[in-house]
C-alpha cells in the first residue's frame, strides 16, 4: 500500500508542479487517493499510476513531454488526470466530461463535490496565487492596512511553466 501511495504522490507532484513537501503538508494525500479510487475505481487509478511509473526518469523537460503524451493525451487517463489536478488545486472533484462517460461508462460516484472542508482550505490554488482562502487562514486583524508582502513560491513558477501549453477545461 505504501508504494501505491508513494506513486500517487509522485504523480500528483508531476501534475501540479508542487513538491512532495507541499502536497504532504496539505494532509490530503491519502484522502485524494481514496477519492480517486471511489470515483473512477481502483482499476483505472492503478492504470494511471502504472502509466506514470512507466515514464522514464531523467530530464524534466522530456519527462513533462512524456507526461503530456502518455497520460494527458490518453483517451482514458487524460480526463482523470486533469480532474485530479483540479482536485489538488481547488479541493473539488469535478465530474468527468460527458464524452469520457459516454466512452467508458458512467461511474456512480462521479459527481462534482468538495472532498472536505480541509480540501478547500488546503487547495494549491491559494499558494499558487499567494492568497488566503476566503473564511480561513486569514492574515490577521488589520493586515489590510499594510502593503502586501510578496511571496514567491518555487512551485508557482514551475506550475506556470508546466501549464503554459495546456488547458484544464475547467
Amino acid at each position: 500500500m505504501k508504494a501505491r501511495s508513494d506513486g500517487f504522490l509522485s504523480l500528483s507532484c508531476a501534475l501540479t508542479a508542487f513538491s512532495e513537501f507541499n502536497l504532504l503538508g496539505t494532509g490530503l494525500v491519502s484522502r485524494y487517493l481514496q477519492t480517486l479510487d471511489d470515483v473512477v475505481g481502483v482499476e483505472i487509478t492503478d492504470l494511471l499510476l502504472k502509466a506514470f511509473a512507466a515514464i522514464p526518469q531523467g530530464d524534466e523537460k522530456q519527462r513533462n513531454h512524456a507526461l503530456r503524451v502518455t497520460i494527458l493525451g490518453d483517451e482514458l487517463l487524460g480526463d482523470v488526470a486533469r480532474a485530479l489536478t483540479k482536485l489538488w488545486y481547488s479541493g473539488t472533484w469535478f465530474e468527468l466530461p460527458r464524452g469520457w462517460t459516454e466512452r467508458f461508462g458512467p461511474k456512480p460516484n462521479d459527481t462534482t463535490f468538495v472532498v472536505s472542508p480541509d480540501a478547500y482550505v488546503e487547495g494549491l490554488l491559494w499558494k499558487a496565487i499567494g492568497a488566503h482562502p476566503a473564511g480561513a487562514k486569514a492574515p490577521g486583524y488589520g493586515s489590510w492596512a499594510y502593503p502586501r508582502k510578496s511571496r514567491h513560491f518555487r512551485a508557482s513558477r514551475r506550475a506556470t511553466d508546466f501549464f503554459k501549453h495546456r488547458t484544464l477545461d475547467i
